[in-house]
């Protein structure tokens, strides 16, 4: 049997297009929902090649009609793949066992991957010799790797998102079966009508997976949350979710609560006043985070600030919280202020590489539940920003829990110490977040003249909704070590040691 080799190398390029694809969205979809995105991403690429391996291996029983069953292994791949984003969505609202079935599916596509590789180079095997024909099959599965992971990273991910995403590379699968089957037909002696169904039948599942796919989704996103799901929006670094309850919004990345209308001034307030109260000058004022503009909307209260730097990594937050009206009633418009200047790029970068000092710097950044966001609560990070502090500045960080996460919360309050900050704690009970933490850094008083400076403050001079005086014991205040789990020591959080995602992890989140 003569076939042109070109075919199949192009077959083989997509299949390995699609299949890196597979990993990095089944992968994504494991981190959304069981969360540490280290560990999922690292165990659902070990298990996807696991399977190729498998997949290889009992591609050698396969000894007759190589081509038709490669088109019918590309069939069946295609479907799995179109519909990887779906199943978990779907099963997410009726399963608790939504593990499983992530990892089932790798093994299932990981097995199909492995099959194809082997079957290609036998079928190439009467053009080229064996040195050369390995070398050029895997050439092109390599280069469509970096094709594929260059199209989930910058197209795939942030355009069509884990809604569609799946759905074109399974169409990539079919397409290229077709073509295998139209080139090739005279060569096809057997299955001819068995694949001609086949690609009736395939192309109407996907074509129905990719039209119902949008309320599908929504339908399995809808069943994670207890308000309705009001707005979705998948962007290259998180999935941003808002829900509504009556006449209150509750704003999500990645499945965490981030805000909520009920009570969002019990967080924004206690988080902005007191440390600028506590600064003698803000004229230049640095936000670390705080895409939404409710952080921004407490500053602008203060008249005499010249500039505030907001540093966000995802422009579609901060483009939401500037056009998005739900937002925009939250945060007054801040972001549109002509005061605010809004960069789009990763805090660390930020004040690894900015020139400019700071009279006081906010911290207002997700919990550090993985790797990447506990490096932006690291010494590194917050030496940094102590040398972007000037010298009679302050700063603050969100830091989580003080009761649920209690070994993070002293975990951030050391660091933060070993980067030369002597440093005040507080809290607050706030609704729908339950104990609440930050930490206040200065560089010039000392913890005891810090700490009373913040109890002295007179907050009567600036419009709120819920912190006064009376507010600033109540949040100095914990109380006996009742809830401390802090047998061993505290370790400072490195960049070369990120103890504190594995901490914070590790809180009593199940009283949560």
């Amino acid at each position: 049997m003569k076939i042109t080799p070109n075919i199949l190398k192009i077959a083989i390029f997509a299949t390995g297009v699609s299949g890196i694809v597979a990993e990095y969205i089944l992968s994504t979809l494991a981190s959304y929902f069981l969360g540490d995105s280290i560990i999922q991403w690292t165990l659902i690429v070990s298990v996807m090649l696991f399977s190729m391996g498998l997949g290889a291996r009992i591609s050698k029983h396969i000894s007759e009609n190589l081509l038709p069953k490669f088109i019918f292994i590309e069939f069946i791949l295609s479907i799995f793949v179109s519909f990887s984003s779906l199943i978990v969505y779907l099963l997410a609202a009726q399963s608790a066992y939504l593990g499983v079935i992530i990892y089932s599916q790798s093994i299932l596509v990981g097995l199909l991957i492995g099959m194809e590789i082997p079957i290609v180079i036998r079928l190439n095997n009467q053009f080229e010799v064996l040195k050369v024909n390995i070398s050029s099959v895997l050439e092109k599965d390599y280069y469509g790797s970096l094709v594929g992971g260059l199209f989930f990273a910058f197209v795939g991910l942030p355009y069509l998102g884990l809604t569609y995403t799946p759905f074109v590379l399974g169409s990539l699968n079919f397409i290229i079966a077709l073509l295998l089957f139209i080139v090739l037909y005279k060569h096809i002696n057997k299955y001819r009508k068995t694949i001609t169904a086949s690609i009736f039948l395939v192309s109407t599942i996907i074509l129905l997976g990719a039209y119902f796919a949008k309320p599908i989704i929504l339908y399995g996103e809808q069943k994670k949350y207890k308000e309705k799901v009001i707005l979705t929006k998948q962007s290259k670094y998180q999935r941003i979710v808002i829900t509504q309850w009556k006449n209150d919004f509750f704003l999500f990345i990645n499945s965490n609560k981030q805000l909520s209308t009920l009570d969002e001034e019990m967080y924004h307030e206690p988080l902005i006043h007191p440390i600028m109260h506590l600064a003698k000058e803000h004229k230049n004022i640095l936000v670390l985070g705080g895409g939404d503009g409710c952080a921004v909307r407490e500053l602008l209260k203060y008249k005499d600030i010249e500039n505030i730097t907001l540093v966000d990594l995802d422009p579609e937050m901060t483009k939401l919280a500037q056009t998005n009206e739900i937002l925009l009633n939250i945060n007054d418009s801040s972001l549109l202020n002509k005061k605010v200047t809004i960069i789009n790029k990763d805090g660390f970068n930020f004040i690894e590489n900015t020139d400019k000092y700071f009279d006081v710097i906010i911290i207002d950044l997700p919990d550090p539940r993985t790797v990447e966001l506990a490096r932006l609560y690291s010494l590194e990070f917050y030496s940094l920003c102590n040398q972007h502090l000037k010298n009679n500045g302050f700063i603050i960080t969100q830091a989580g829990s003080p009761y649920y996460a209690s070994r993070s919360f002293r975990t951030i309050d050391k660091t933060l110490s070993a980067a030369n900050f002597n440093t005040l704690k507080i809290h607050n009970q706030i609704l729908t977040f339950g104990e609440w933490g930050w930490i206040i850094g200065t560089k010039q008083l000392s913890k005891k003249q810090l700490r009373n400076s913040f109890l002295s403050l007179n907050l009567n001079d600036i419009d709120t909704k819920w912190i006064n005086n009376e507010a600033l014991n109540l949040l100095a205040s914990f109380g006996k070590d009742i809830f401390d789990d802090t047998k061993d020591s505290i370790i400072v959080n490195k960049i070369s040691n990120p103890v504190l995602y594995r901490t914070y992890l590790n809180g009593k989140w199940d009283y949560y």
